[in-house]
């Protein structure tokens, strides 16, 4: 009897004894491995598990060393590391904020569009949100920006790395969902972009009806003016149009040349058409500015010349690892080691390589790295324990009862994930928490849209997820990026150093009371990616699939000289008893009987 109820209530167990755990302190790593551990031998011993159960779990631990995929996550990580620390940041700040400067919200849209740029280099919230909250809020704060405006931008543009690709949170949550990573990349790529304009339009907003809250810059503040006065837009517009042609013209013939090259039978996706042509366009510019140099024609401005050689290679080596990638050409380890290899180019190009920097690279890429893997191994070791107790369809019952079906599921996954976002990482939440719920998905997702594949589901499910992690990382009062941002903000009152100015510290209230605007924004992108899943599913191809009736077709026309044969379909009778045979088989449903005497009588002619 109480071996009986034991296993009932085994997997309950589990979670009471894990979140007693880790309410201790100790690392969520160990934690997980020894619950697994320990309930695994309790279980055995009162006779639930065999006693060879942990046997196998050696494999599985040996098969994560084996899991290619997430050799991804040190590439990226380590590109992300070098071109942040090689000054990249603080180049692309200065360079945007002088492009947008003279309007008003400018230094804002431009720590956006540096947020985004950052996120898909370095792809950590932690990084992101750092650097920007130690180069852009002394700016944004000097020339008297609101300090909520200021503080929500930057700690929104951080969580960026949340979604765009190439994001460790999409390498990760691919792996979980036993899904491809470049689909994944696919299907975030369009809600990412839309979430920054979606942003910008905000700004855009706030300076049209709250100007005095987004001053402009300045005009002793703008660094690139030309000698007759002139401020070098015109230029930089021109060359922007340009390179738009450019890409506008590649995106044209990009299906025919790009089908035609690599045999495909498939149209090339939406999304690599647009990321190879804004390489293609980013090329041409930085080609230019080269040659302007070089020759010292004077045809660009100060200001489009530093904007294409600080701009350009960072883009052209971003566009050109998701560019390999989208087209097959590259795996995501195989291009993460591309980009790797490229940040190493650019920091040494610029001539900001150094032993140190190096050192510290690969010390932080190593701390990260190991970080996922001894999480993903306890997890492994819980979720073998979990699964030998049928904890998937424990979890599997308990979300059947929930109201609203599909949706109902969704909607309560989205919340328990946006609770656990504010409290836990997000490796954690996705080595955890996704590998149980992964399962029913699967289960109950497919047929929530018509049309939609069980891969474009779990993709779709997958983005959702990632969008959801961004929001509750900027949740008050334990978002993550908030934390972040206060680590850095000035905790005292400051003299400025240009202006001479004394600028009161931020408060932590005002870090909070920056992000609700924000959290809002993320809330309407993540509805609009469950109301509108071609937004996910549009740049991710669509398997074909064949019914019986046209798998027979080809079965008979495949060898057409065969069928013109009389030998060969006199032969090909004298088997027919050997194949199934449909149409037969139709016909002989109405007599039974014949149909058995007749298959015994050519049984009884074979040898």
């Amino acid at each position: 009897m109480q071996t009986t109820l034991l296993a009932q209530q085994f997997v309950p167990l589990m979670f009471i004894t894990l979140f007693i755990i880790l309410l201790t302190g100790f690392p969520v790593a160990f934690g997980l491995a020894a619950t697994g551990l320990a309930l695994g031998f309790v279980g055995i011993e009162a006779g639930i598990f065999p006693a060879a159960m942990f046997q196998a779990l050696p494999l599985r631990i040996f098969g994560i060393m084996q899991n290619d995929t997430l050799l991804a996550i040190p590439f990226f990580t380590f590109m992300g590391i070098i071109l942040e620390r090689s000054g990249m940041a603080e180049d692309l700040l200065e360079t945007v904020g002088q492009v947008f400067g003279p309007v008003r919200g400018g230094v804002a849209i431009a720590v956006i569009l540096v947020g985004a740029l950052l996120a898909a280099t370095t792809g950590v919230v932690a990084a992101a949100v750092i650097s920007m909250g130690l180069i852009s809020l002394p700016i944004m704060l000097r020339y008297g920006y609101s300090r909520t405006i200021a503080t929500g931008t930057i700690t929104a543009s951080g969580t960026l790395a949340q979604a765009i690709p190439p994001s460790l949170v999409l390498i990760v949550l691919a792996d979980q969902l036993g899904r491809s990573v470049g689909d994944m990349y696919s299907g975030a790529l369009i809600p990412g972009l839309l979430l920054v304009g979606l942003y910008i339009l905000f700004i855009v907003v706030v300076a049209i009806f709250k100007p005095a809250m987004v001053p402009a810059l300045p005009p002793e503040a703008l660094l690139y003016k030309e000698d007759n006065g002139a401020s070098g837009h015109k230029s930089l517009l021109a060359l922007m149009v340009l390179c738009a042609a450019v890409g506008y013209g590649w995106a044209q013939v990009h299906d025919g040349l790009m089908t035609k090259w690599l045999e495909r039978a498939v149209p090339s996706a939406g999304d690599e058409i647009v990321i190879m042509s804004l390489t293609l366009a980013s090329l041409t510019g930085l080609a230019l500015a080269i040659i302007n140099r070089v020759t010292k024609m004077g045809l660009l401005s100060k200001l489009a010349e530093q904007v294409t050689f600080v701009l350009m290679p960072p883009l052209i080596l971003i566009f050109l690892v998701l560019g390999t990638i989208f087209l097959g050409v590259a795996t995501p380890t195989e291009g993460g080691a591309m980009g790797a290899l490229g940040a190493l180019i650019l920091a040494m190009g610029k001539r900001r390589m150094s032993k140190a920097l190096l050192n510290q690279a690969l010390e932080n890429t190593a701390k990260l790295a190991s970080f996922v893997l001894f999480i993903l191994i306890g997890s492994t070791v819980f979720s073998f324990t979990f699964n030998a107790a049928d904890g998937h369809i424990w979890v599997e019952h308990l979300f059947d009862k929930i109201p609203g079906g599909a949706w109902g599921f969704l909607l309560v996954v989205n919340l328990l994930v946006f609770i656990l976002g504010c409290f836990i990482d997000f490796f954690e939440i996705a080595f955890i928490v996704i590998p149980l719920l992964a399962p029913v998905a699967e289960k109950i997702l497919p047929g929530i849209v018509p049309g939609m594949t069980p891969d474009q589901v779990m993709i779709w499910f997958g983005v959702i997820i990632a969008m959801n992690l961004q929001t509750s990382f900027l949740t008050p009062p334990f978002g993550f990026a908030l934390f972040y941002l206060r680590s850095v903000a000035a905790k005292f009152d400051y003299k400025d150093r240009v202006t001479g100015k004394l600028i009161p510290s931020v408060k932590t209230a005002e870090i909070y009371k920056g992000s609700i605007a924000f959290i809002c924004l993320q809330l309407i992108m993540v509805a609009a990616v469950i109301a509108f899943p071609v937004l996910v599913t549009g740049g991710i191809e669509k398997a074909e699939t064949l019914n019986s009736d046209q798998i027979m077709e080809q079965l008979d026309i495949s060898n057409p000289d065969e069928a013109t044969d009389p030998a060969a379909a006199a032969a090909g009778d004298a088997k027919e008893g050997d194949l199934p045979n449909p149409a037969a088989d139709a016909a002989q449903e109405d007599d039974p009987m014949k149909a058995m005497l007749e298959a015994n009588e050519k049984d009884a002619k074979k040898p």
